[in-house]
């Protein structure tokens, strides 16, 4: 999982949150918007949840959205370990 940031036509900035599986690289979910804060990613996850089930472990790097008590409670709670590189 990782945020990429862009700019719209007009110059508005967007930012994406791709969900990639790292065993086949399928690419199982994207969200785009102007904020994507903790929360709003935990529900999205639930969303993807629902149709591929909840993984064992989330490889992550070290954005503000991944290392507050919101995404890490959020984990805990699914019994997902989660994987700082």
């Amino acid at each position: 999982m990782d945020f990429m940031s862009d700019s719209s036509r007009n110059q508005r900035r967007f930012r994406t949150f791709n969900v990639i599986d790292d065993f086949n690289r399928e690419a199982l979910g994207i969200d785009i918007a102007v904020s994507l804060p903790a929360g709003r990613i935990a529900r999205y996850l639930d969303k993807l949840a629902g149709y591929h089930g909840f993984p064992l472990k989330i490889r992550v790097d070290n954005e503000p959205e991944f290392t507050g008590k919101t995404f890490i409670n959020w984990a805990k709670s699914h019994g997902i370990t989660i994987d700082y590189i």
